[in-house]
């Protein structure tokens, strides 16, 4: 009862009477929109918002976006809105800038643009300008921070200290923010940042297609954010191309996908006039154009002080964030770098998070803005303004035991990678005491296991730590349960797992997934249901919690650069990681793990033959046998007590 008389207050201080409102913005700030030379001669649009206050110096907040920097002309940004607001209440300058090739800056757009190595930096003249434009200098997200920065501590009444944050595609400009090498840019914070689309961002997991998502998203953002239709929109005409990813769903996407077949078939509803989704398909193994656009291997030019942010159960970039820390701390020239992980699926911090994400419940503490006062304004106030105490090392939230977690060292902490053994009669067992049998199932391409256990017409964040019992019950599912546990089990870092496998055909996908079991008589208060935290009761009783899930495309098991096929019949080592995890299993509740091949339409589907999948036919998918021996075990990262 404690924690449900905290979430009332602290949810009524967020949403109640607070001072800062939209007529208290328009009284405060003014508004103007410029555009800033790069080093190039392209102009970028940027919108600033300044405090009308200029007695004192004030520090800038940047976010540079491929989608907007809307509203344009007179219309004001929602500066009071829970994401902008702590630094609205202390009078930070705005900057909102749209990249290059987006909707009203020049230039040409560029997917994850790479970072030049080795740029020499522009002269300005005393107004912060371009001195001499060279349209043949190289230049990156880097650089257009460079040269706006330089702009902005000239043009405006600041106290020559910027911070840069955004999440997910702004969370790579972030990223970049930080390596540009500008003084003035002291701290930047790259949120569920885009790092690697092969390995495990967006576009690609251990490079299998995640399918649902960039067939959506490639459409959207190839037509929507650029300069054309931007100028056709405030034009008064709105462009319609056909066909949209909607159009192809006509009941729900597993069965309207299904019919849609392979990938090729796909490609062939947008022809030449998407160019990401054909960068993503002309590139089908991890080659130089995808290294080009990996973001960690530039790590060792970010000078700023960096505080990552990322959720647990974010649907896009959950890699992102975790890989982006992990490298900075051990390549950046400043070691000034923070993690933050909370139950979030993708930007869930800036929203203002929820008491239950999906089914689960997590607490007062994420109905709050808990993570925007205490966390991420407090970042920034003391990086650009001397307020404060230096951020807590790692803030990572663990998801079964429900609380924060706050530690002095990096992450991950210290466990012990504990392997897990696959046995035959289902069991999850730390030592194997007997000859263990290995176990079959068939994998039908036209039968795919789902992602989700009822219809959706799209891919829902919640999928993330979705119940599983709908998966347990198919019998190209294999099942692993712990005895009910009498003590907690802690988590803390990468799961990975490895298969001992053999295979029918000659290439297939192997899907782990990491579970948590309630147990059978678990129900979560009334008290939550009757304040209005959530309209249903779900039957909680026995929930099989997704807690971690990653594919692994068989024929990139030894290399994502050069594929190999499977020997049919052959015993063979899969071997690959999950994104960490920080959750703890509680006594009562048993360990789980499931194995399959298929999660549609999630990812694409194997045709369970060594080809390139991006070019194979419908006739090529084929059924395969695939057997699991008993050397298989998933090694957890165990937290010793």
């Amino acid at each position: 009862m404690f924690f449900l008389v905290l979430f009332v207050t602290l949810f009524a201080a967020a949403q109640g009477t607070d001072s800062i409102t939209k007529e208290w913005v328009r009284n405060h700030y003014d508004k103007r929109e410029v555009k800033v030379m790069m080093r190039d001669g392209v102009h970028l649009h940027t919108v600033i918002y300044e405090p009308k206050d200029r007695t004192v110096r004030h520090p800038i907040i940047m976010q540079r976006s491929c989608y907007s920097s809307a509203p344009y002309g007179e219309a004001y940004m929602e500066l009071e809105r829970p994401a902008w607001r702590e630094f609205t209440r202390n009078s930070y300058i705005f900057v909102f800038q749209d990249v290059r090739g987006k909707n009203m800056s020049e230039g040409t757009f560029t997917d994850v643009r790479p970072f030049v190595e080795g740029k020499k930096k522009p002269k300005f003249n005393k107004k912060g300008e371009i001195a001499k434009a060279n349209p043949s200098a190289p230049v990156d997200e880097a650089s257009d921070t460079y040269d706006t920065a330089e702009w902005l501590i000239r043009n405006t009444n600041s106290n020559g200290n910027i911070g840069v944050f955004g999440i997910s595609y702004p969370g790579f400009y972030s990223t970049m923010a930080g390596m540009s090498g500008h003084p003035a840019v002291k701290a930047v914070s790259p949120q569920a940042p885009v790092t690697d689309w092969f390995r495990g961002d967006d576009a690609h997991h251990n490079g299998a297609l995640f399918l649902l998502d960039m067939f959506s998203f490639q459409y959207w953002f190839e037509y929507r954010n650029t300069p054309a239709f931007h100028n056709a929109r405030y034009g008064g005409t709105m462009p319609k191309v056909e066909p949209s990813p909607a159009d192809i769903v006509r009941s729900d996407v597993y069965t309207d996908y299904l019919k849609r077949g392979a990938v090729k078939n796909f490609t062939a509803l947008f022809g030449d006039s998407v160019q990401g989704w054909n960068d993503v398909v002309n590139h089908p193994n991890l080659d130089q154009w995808w290294e080009d656009r990996n973001v960690l291997n530039h790590c060792q030019n970010s000078t700023a002080a960096v505080m990552v942010v990322g959720g647990l159960f974010d649907a896009e970039d959950c890699y992102g964030a975790f890989a982006t820390y992990k490298q900075l701390w051990k390549d950046a020239k400043n070691r000034d770098v923070f993690l933050v992980e909370g139950p979030w699926s993708h930007g869930g911090w800036g929203r203002g998070a929820r008491p239950f994400f999906g089914h689960v419940y997590f607490g007062p503490e994420q109905a709050s803005d808990y993570y925007l006062t205490q966390i991420e304004y407090p970042f920034f106030a003391y990086y650009l303004e001397g307020k404060g105490e230096k951020p807590a090392a790692v803030r990572v939230y663990d998801s079964g035991s429900c609380r924060w977690n706050v530690y002095s060292e990096r992450w991950p902490i210290k466990s012990d990678k504990t392997p897990y053994w696959l046995t035959e009669d289902g069991l999850l067992v730390h030592q194997v005491k007997k000859v263990m049998r290995p176990l079959t199932y068939v994998s039908d391409p036209a039968r795919p296991v789902p992602f989700k256990g009822e219809p959706t017409t799209y891919r829902p964040t919640e999928y993330m730590l979705d119940d599983q019992r709908f998966a347990a019950t198919r019998p190209d599912v294999l099942v692993f349960d712990s005895p009910v546990l009498t003590d907690t089990l802690q988590l803390a870092g990468e799961v990975e797992a490895e298969l001992e496998v053999s295979i029918s055909t000659t290439d297939a996908d192997f899907i782990v997934k990491l579970i948590d079991v309630f147990p059978a008589d678990f129900v979560y208060p009334d008290s939550l249901y009757a304040d209005g935290f959530r309209d249903d009761r779900y039957p909680m009783g026995g929930y099989q919690m997704l807690v971690r899930g990653e594919v692994m495309r068989g024929k990139y098991r030894n290399s994502l650069s050069n594929p190999e096929p499977f020997v049919p019949n052959e015993k063979t080592t899969v071997k690959f990681r999950l994104p960490d995890v920080a959750h703890t299993f509680l006594p009562g509740h048993r360990l789980m793990v499931q194995v399959q091949s298929t999660w549609f339409p999630l990812v694409d589907r194997n045709p369970q033959r060594f080809c390139n999948i991006y070019e194979c036919n419908d006739s090529d998918f084929q059924t395969a046998t695939i057997t699991v021996h008993p050397a298989s075990k998933i090694w957890l990262p165990v937290v010793k007590h």
